[in-house]
Formats: C-alpha cells, structure tokens, sequence
C-alpha cells in the first residue's frame, strides 16, 4: 500500500464524502511500503487506537511509542508518519473526519468557540491518549465503541458515530481549555516546514544542494538543518535518500530498468543506488523488482 500525496505533502485521499466526512479503517504498518507512512497532512482530524502491537508515530516534533491499548489525538493540519517498532506488525484502528463533522455550518457559534479553540492552535497538534490516564481511556474507549458500530453497521450507523465523537470532542476541549493559559499559544512553525518539504518533492530527482534549500526558505544552511531535524526528526540529507528510495519502488513494480531509475530518482549511479537500496530495504533493487514487479 502506498501513500500519495502532493508536492506540499498534503494526502491525495478521500476521508468520507461531503455528506458524511468520516472513513473508519482497519490498518497495519506493515502493509505499507518500507513499513511505514510517510510524512503527510490533511484538514480532517485523526484519531488512532492501537489494537495490537506498537507503532512509532510522529506528530509534527513530538514522537511517541504507541503500545496495545493506547490511542492519539491528531488534529487538524498536523504533519505526522509512522513506523514499525521491532520489525513487528501493528494494528490499529483509524477514525478521520473533517471538523465541520462537529460543528454543522461555518461560523456557527461550535465552530467558534468550541473547535476552532483547537484546531487553530498549532501547539496542540496531538494528544498521547494513554492506558494509565482514566480520562484519557474513557477517549479510547469511545473510539473503540465505534470500532464495534463499524463492524456491525447498525441502522443508525452514521448518527450513532456522530454522537461518540461529539462526546470525544467534548472531552479534549475540556482538557486543553483546562490547560494554562501560557500553553494555549499557538506556534507558527508549520508552514516553513511545509514549505521545504514541497521544495524537496518538487527537486528530490535533480541534483538538490541544502544551498538551494535554505535560500527557498530565507534561512541560513545551519539553522535549516537544525529546524529540519527538529522537527521531522531525521535530517534533510537522510530524508531525501528515503524519499528517493521510496519515489523508486513503484517504478521497479513496473519493471524499469535500475539503471533507469537511480537516473530518474535523483541518485549519481546505479551502485549508489543499490547501496542505498539496500540500506533501507534489505535487499537489492533487482530482488525487489523480482519480488514485487506487476504488484500494486
């Protein structure tokens, strides 16, 4: 399986339709290429239960370790990926729906007060909803009734989920307008990042210097490295090998050639490109092609 998205990284997917903006999915980290989900955003709200096994998940700078049990608030416009933890599946279950789910029509008085209050703060991009915190598992245990109305798709499928997270909104606007005022400040930080991540998609298969990515972003070269590996938690260098490696495997599906492809991915020669292959996927690119070629 793999994840598309824009040059910008926001997600090429449909989460519902404008009826009812809600998709509830089962997903495993391992069905994805490389075992994990790159970076990516979208306006609608994710909310995360993991029903097995761990996964590293990542939210904008903040990285957790999600264990059987645990759940996560991500809102809206926030970066975030995952990876597998111990080359061991996970399972979890993902609910995304757009905040206009919640609040009916736009400036309406929920809108103002009670969702907006969240999702324009960027400093609350996620929330750990752990099994030692009760309030934090009575969340959890919502998401999880709506597992169980998903599974059985009762009459009132759709009001039933409307209602559950409602009650979930309810819960987190309590908690962060509990919270003092100094952290209800928001950080404007995102949209650099967005910035020179859309730079490295748009150039990842030309010959990309961080000269060049740095004076996009009217910044020096070490304060862009720093910003970078601040907050995607790997640096610019590495991300751009990954991006590569990851841009190439649907092209050795197809059966191109690797000479071919380490030219059309942004890689000097073949054999720094099998080296790095290798690096990240454990194998050669021609095993993968063999492997995987006319697979979807």
């Amino acid at each position: 399986m793999r994840l598309h998205t824009e040059k910008d990284q926001k997600e090429i997917k449909k989460h519902g339709n404008y009826e009812f903006p809600v998709h509830i999915s089962l997903e495993k980290i391992q069905a994805y290429e490389q075992d994990s989900f790159p970076w990516h955003w979208h306006p609608e709200i994710e909310l995360t239960w993991v029903m097995s096994g761990q996964i590293e998940y990542l939210v904008n700078d903040k990285k957790y370790l999600l264990r059987e049990g645990d759940g996560l608030f991500c809102n809206s416009n926030s970066l975030h990926s995952g990876y597998m933890v111990d080359r061991t599946d996970c399972n979890y279950l993902s609910v995304t729906f757009h905040p206009r789910f919640i609040y009916g029509y736009e400036n309406s008085l929920l809108q103002t007060k009670y969702v907006d209050f969240i999702t324009a703060n960027e400093s609350w991009h996620s929330l750990r909803l752990q099994r030692e915190n009760g309030r934090h598992q009575e969340i959890v245990s919502q998401i999880r009734n709506i597992y169980q109305i998903f599974r059985t798709s009762p009459p009132d499928y759709e009001l039933q989920v409307h209602l559950i997270l409602a009650g979930i909104w309810q819960k987190l606007y309590l908690h962060y307008h509990s919270l003092p005022v100094s952290e209800q400040q928001p950080q404007k930080h995102l949209t650099r990042l967005k910035e020179i991540l859309s730079y490295i998609q748009e150039h990842y298969a030309q010959e990309l210097t961080l000269d060049e990515i740095a004076e996009h972003v009217n910044i020096c070269k070490s304060e862009c490295c720093r910003y970078f590996k601040k907050y995607m938690k790997i640096t610019i260098f590495d991300y751009i090998l990954f991006l590569r490696i990851r841009n190439s495997l649907p092209l050795l599906k197809e059966g191109e050639s690797v000479t071919k492809i380490a030219s059309m991915t942004g890689f000097s020669t073949p054999a720094y490109y099998g080296q790095i292959f290798k690096r990240y996927m454990g194998c050669s690119p021609s095993r993968y092609r063999k492997d995987h070629m006319g697979k979807t």
